[in-house]
């Protein structure tokens, strides 16, 4: 028996996760669109107008470089704060306008998504990527901006084992969080071992070593999305290397991210 194309796996849960916030925002009030969410200077709106910008600019990546080249020397134009400015520029739309922008950049990315080839590779604002691994990074966007979301209506959202690809990415971007800093990421390998919703292990990393991760998986994608700090979780990690790349983590391009700020003491 064959395994599973892993692209076709990730696409498959890219449209749980898209049909999970979509859900979500049919449940927003009018007048909570413009609402603050723990992103600092950003609302419910912004967060939308978000997704649905980087839904086109990643389907130009993957249909068509050059003119994904022409946009994305556009959007640094901006700046170092470029996702700020997109979204500026954007809220002068209404909230179902939004909510179509989103809901048709979506569509129309799924679909260049699912016709791919998910091996080839396609270029970003960070190092080039495979065709999957686009696929895997708009699912933490997803789920990220999602959690912002719910954040902000302090309403639940319930983990899923979807987020064993936010925290594949997370895992395969220790190195590159550092350089994000312009740091050298330290040689020793890191155990990660996190609690699945599921209730299954699962595991990164080879056993034995002296430097690891425990803990849930939500807690660990929480983390390297930058959706909490890691006082804010019940995550175990050694000090020294483990516990180093846990304060820088970083799973999305662009910019070194600022985290959140703790609100528990250490």
């Amino acid at each position: 028996m064959s395994a599973p194309d892993p692209l076709v796996a990730v696409v498959t849960d890219l449209r749980g996760e898209t049909d999970d916030l979509v859900g979500l925002l049919s449940r927003v009030p009018a007048g909570s669109w413009r609402a603050p969410t723990p992103a600092v200077g950003w609302t419910v709106h912004d967060q939308v107008t978000h997704l649905a910008s980087f839904d086109e600019i990643c389907r130009l990546a993957v249909t068509d470089a050059d003119a994904f080249g022409r946009e994305r020397k556009a959007v640094l134009a901006r700046g170092d704060d470029f996702p700020d400015r997109l979204v500026e520029e954007h809220r002068g739309l209404a909230r179902a306008e939004a909510r179509h922008w989103f809901a048709r950049s979506r569509r129309r990315l799924l679909a260049a998504l699912a016709a791919a080839d998910g091996s080839a590779r396609v270029p970003w604002f960070g190092p080039d990527m495979s065709v999957t691994s686009a696929a895997t990074a708009r699912l933490m966007e997803t789920w990220a901006h999602g959690r912002d979301i719910a954040d902000a209506l302090g309403v639940p959202q319930p983990p899923t084992d979807r987020l064993k690809h936010v925290a594949h990415l997370g895992v395969r971007t220790r190195a590159f969080s550092y350089a994000l800093r312009d740091l050298t990421a330290p040689e020793v390998p890191v155990r990660v071992e996190l609690a699945a919703p599921s209730g299954a292990t699962w595991t990164w990393g080879p056993e034995g070593v002296d430097d690891w991760v425990t803990g849930t998986a939500e807690d660990f994608c929480l983390v390297v999305a930058q959706r909490r700090h890691l006082t804010d979780t019940h995550l175990a990690a050694t000090a020294g290397a483990a516990r180093e790349w846990l304060t820088i983590a970083q799973a999305f391009a662009g910019a070194p991210g600022p985290g959140r700020v703790a609100t528990t003491r250490t």
